[in-house]
């Protein structure tokens, strides 16, 4: 009962703390918060077996925030801490990044010269117990376990190739760069991958660009492909290395007026000349789309790749009670030509209670500072498409399964590679050894399509259609299979690309896999190619 009031009085304060904002009706939110309450005590006090308060109101915070948008969030101390750590670029563990699926935990890579690589565990390494505690019955966020106290052992009982083994690993401070690799070219391009948007990212941005220039680079290169983002305020500080002091980069705009802001570069820049390519993808969201839609804007690089993500929202966290905090959409963001790039509508859905997404037809045209055409609503649109680039629904699929980075865990213990990642290979018998292994395996993987597909059938069962549409269904369920299978082979170079990535981090570290596509990457062989030809990238530009 303790529990069920402090989270009711919890509510409440919440819930009254809005109606500070005029646009809110007070007296509906008082009225509904009231309503809650007594119900929620009711129900815990009545119900025919006991019920766990905090869950149930979990639930219910879950069930409020996912109406909206899948960006407003309750976060707990373990969120609001794992926020900061992405923020500042510091954490202390094991040094490796992990995932889980289904009450099991993986590690996906360790990085160079942390514990976890000077220990031994290797990308694959099902972990199945840390310290005492079992992952697969663990009830909260077994990954968390593996931070603590810098000097502090933890031990890691982990599954590898069907052998069971034990290690003691010792966390230690770890450093997330922003900037994991940059290196000058034979041609004096410079290239710089900026992966993440924390606090290190312009700082690092910088550093790296003033050195390439010392070299010798005479044009630039910027790699956000697979960034997803961060601080609103270091894309801001990135694009001002670029562009002038006194610059507009985004504005905010709210039906509450204290989050309709201004954003403008602060600082002298370290170079507004200097030829400039921006490299994005499906993965480049928020502050990466804020950062390549600016230089676009505004003439100022050339923006190659495939369309990013498009996530045109600002979020801001604001205190609750307990140590908790409400993260929330507060406001959309607009980039220089007065475009917002958000992709998908929440506040409108389709029959299947998904967002809808912009039509192509219901995009606004825009101009750059140059006069060239651009578009909102469906992220940002590269000036140069490269095709490999796009994410095609069978790759996404396969990753989603893990089908990429198991047969990659198996590639690597059955195969010797050369020492110079240079010569590195996937072969197109590499390539049918992956298709065997996917049907030895019997993946399942699905497209979004037949996800469509089973939705519908839920439907149609409910509306007693199953009978008459199964047939149909089955038909064309198989055809989807076939299809499939031609995907397979049709997009090959796409997901080979993805299958090289993976072995190459797995046999020689991230950066081994930056170097290897400096040579390799469709996307990395178009800009440079821009760039060394400046009539074309004036032409693409809009330049007289």
């Amino acid at each position: 009962m303790k529990r069920i009031l402090i989270w009711s009085t919890s509510l409440l304060i919440v819930c009254f703390s809005l109606l500070s904002f005029k646009s809110y009706n007070g007296f509906e939110i008082s009225k509904q918060v009231e309503v809650f309450v007594s119900f929620f005590m009711k129900l815990n006090q009545n119900y025919v077996d006991k019920t766990n308060p905090a869950e149930l109101m979990d639930t219910a915070i879950n069930a409020i925030t996912n109406e909206l948008d899948p960006y407003t969030k309750f976060w707990t101390e373990q969120d609001i801490e794992a926020s900061k750590i992405r923020n500042s670029g510091q954490y202390t563990g094991i040094g490796a990044t992990v995932h889980s699926k289904e009450n099991k935990l993986f590690i996906a890579e360790p990085h160079k010269g942390f514990p976890a690589d000077k220990s031994g565990l290797k990308a694959g390494d099902e972990v199945i117990q840390i310290d005492d505690i079992l992952v697969e019955t663990y009830k909260g966020e077994a990954k968390e376990l593996l931070k603590g106290e810098t000097g502090s052992s933890v031990e890691i009982t982990y599954i590898r190739q069907g052998e069971k083994a034990t290690v003691n690993v010792v966390r230690s401070k770890i450093d997330v760069d922003a900037v994991p690799f940059y290196k000058l070219l034979d041609d004096k391009t410079g290239y710089i991958v900026l992966q993440k948007f924390n606090k290190k990212a312009s700082s690092q941005t910088i550093a790296a660009l003033k050195e390439l220039k010392a070299q010798g680079a005479d044009k630039i290169i910027l790699d956000l492909r697979g960034n997803p983002g961060g601080l609103l305020t270091e894309a801001v500080n990135v694009c001002n290395i670029f562009v002038e002091k006194g610059q507009k980069i985004v504005h905010t705009e709210s039906v509450i007026d204290s989050y309709k802001k201004v954003y403008k570069t602060k600082n002298n820049p370290v170079d507004t000349e200097i030829p400039l390519a921006v490299l994005v993808n499906g993965r480049s969201a928020s502050a990466s789309e804020i950062v390549s839609g600016v230089m676009q804007d505004l003439d100022r690089g050339v923006v190659v790749g495939a369309r990013s993500f498009g996530k045109g929202l600002v979020q801001s966290t604001r205190k609750l009670k307990y140590n908790t905090l409400l993260k929330v959409t507060t406001s959309r963001y607009f980039i220089p030509s007065g475009r917002c790039i958000q992709a998908l509508d929440y506040w409108h859905k389709d029959e299947n209670d998904k967002p809808k997404r912009v039509k192509d037809s219901d995009y606004k045209a825009f101009k750059t500072l140059n006069k060239r055409t651009v578009y909102d609503g469906g992220g940002v649109f590269p000036d140069v498409e490269v095709p490999v680039a796009q994410r095609s629904n069978i790759a996404s699929a396969l990753l989603g399964e893990k089908a990429i980075f198991n047969f990659a865990t198996d590639y690597y213990y059955s195969n010797k590679v050369n020492d110079d990642v240079n010569k590195f290979s996937f072969s197109e018998s590499d390539y049918k050894n992956f298709l065997n292994y996917l049907d030895k395996n019997n993946f399942n993987f699905k497209t979004k399509t037949e996800n469509s597909l089973d939705e519908a059938m839920v439907y149609a069962e409910k509306e007693d259609l199953d009978k008459d549409i199964l047939n149909a269904f089955n038909n064309l369920q198989n055809s989807i299979e076939t299809s499939k299978n031609k995907a397979l082979e049709s997009r090959n170079k796409e997901i080979k690309q993805l299958l090289t990535d993976e072995l190459l981090k797995r046999y020689f570290y991230k950066k081994g896999m930056y170097q290897y596509n400096l040579s390799h990457s469709d996307e990395i062989k178009k800009a440079k190619s821009i760039l060394g030809n400046t009539k074309e990238y004036n032409k693409i530009l809009g330049k007289k």
